[in-house]
């Protein structure tokens, strides 16, 4: 039973057995995020005072430049799942191609792969709004003993074991699902201890939230234009509030504590939408329906799609459930 002020590292052992394959493994993947999230936290708190905002003078697989702290973050967390011996491969939204790890002492052992987006909503660092790390955990399709090859990424999100992110803001939030509902544990930088401060946490089933960049209005299908129009008009309990930070998880974090929902289309310049399902997507996703809420493409289930590609991209809709079923109706008629 979750109890607040419980530390992360309590939490994990006590809900161990919860785990499908309990072997120790999948617990020791999460303590080293955490580990990897302390020091990425503590470089992005510095981020004013040091020449680590701003461009890295590269840019990465979607052809977008690449931030300082991006490659920061992207090597901290490969460092880190790499040292501790515990994943098999890594795939980021930061490097062309995935990671396979062979360690010759465990001959392909470990179980688990990660995918990840080392640092969302980067751009963002050097206006001081908050960022995040996403995560999300597979276990392994290939024989164990063996490499990782493409097919351990390409994994439907049904498939996930785990999936998470850290906030990076006021204060520093690890939030995650192994399947068995979503809790959240903040840090005291004091200590540099994350305690839980918010067990069991549920998208509210409705809210008066919608955060969409409407700034790209024009390019956007029928259905979402008619969904913006409804979430404006004056009846019932509308109009809504738009709220659009332009960062997923602050933008996720906020509705899944207020109620809301956040939508990225596809749109005539990004026919299949702009956020990477493998890395965006389906954890959030992961997150969204253990937290009583939904995600969809507009059409069908996130977690449904399979993915062809590890950069592949897709249009979302996530958030409180009936606002998502409300925004599927309008795609559906469009």
């Amino acid at each position: 039973m979750a109890k607040k002020n419980q530390t992360l590292g309590e939490f994990i052992i006590e809900n161990q057995t919860e785990f499908k394959y309990s072997s120790g493994e999948l617990s020791r993947l999460i303590n080293s995020i955490r580990l990897a999230a302390k020091v990425v936290n503590h470089e992005v708190n510095k981020a004013g005072l040091v020449d680590i905002i701003g461009a890295a003078g590269e840019t990465n697989i979607q052809g977008e430049d690449q931030q300082k702290l991006d490659v920061y973050a992207n090597d901290k967390f490969i460092q880190t799942l790499t040292n501790r011996n515990i994943v098999c491969g890594i795939g980021s939204e930061e490097n062309d191609d995935f990671i396979a790890i062979n360690s010759s002492d465990d001959k392909n052992q470990n179980k688990y792969v990660v995918l990840m987006d080392p640092l969302d909503g980067s751009s963002n660092i050097d206006v001081n709004v908050s960022v995040g790390t996403i995560f999300s955990v597979y276990r392994r399709i290939t024989p164990v003993g063996t490499p990782v090859t493409i097919e351990d990424f390409l994994q439907k999100g049904d498939a996930q074991v785990a999936a998470g992110y850290v906030i990076y803001g006021t204060s520093t939030m690890l939030v995650y699902t192994t399947g068995h509902g979503v809790n959240g544990f903040t840090l005291n930088p004091a200590i540099g201890t994350f305690y839980l401060s918010h067990p069991n946490m549920k998208f509210p089933e409705t809210g008066n939230i919608y955060s969409i960049n409407e700034g790209n209005y024009a390019h956007f299908p029928q259905g979402v234009k008619e969904y913006i129009k409804y979430c404006q008009e004056e009846k019932e309990d509308r109009p809504y509030t738009s709220r659009y930070i332009g960062s997923l998880v602050s933008d996720f974090h906020r509705n899944l504590i207020k109620g809301g929902i956040y939508i990225y289309p596809q749109t005539s310049k990004a026919p299949k939408g702009k956020l990477r399902l493998l890395y965006e997507c389906n954890p959030m996703a992961y997150l969204a329906e253990q937290a009583n809420g939904l995600a969809t493409d507009g059409f069908q289930r996130i977690m449904d799609i399979k993915p062809t590609e590890l950069h592949q991209r897709v249009p979302i809709f996530c958030g409180s459930r009936k606002m998502v079923e409300k925004a599927k109706e309008f795609m559906k008629n469009s």
